[in-house]
């Protein structure tokens, strides 16, 4: 459990971090994001999340 916390924390700390720092860069980021087309969108998270579960199974040891 204590790990998960620290994950799901530095987790929060990845993501909170543009907002911080470049508000104004991220509200037009944001949309940007509102011209492209939900499948793309959804696509693309598909993607990073895949891509994630490769990086912590390769961190993990191959199992």
């Amino acid at each position: 459990m204590e790990f998960f916390l620290c994950v799901v924390g530095m987790v929060l700390v990845i993501e909170g971090f543009p907002y911080a720092a470049f508000p104004r860069s991220v509200k037009a980021w944001l949309k940007t994001i509102l011209g492209i087309r939900a499948g793309a969108l959804r696509g693309f998270g598909l993607l990073m999340m895949l891509v994630g579960v490769f990086l912590v199974y390769m961190a993990k040891g191959r199992g």
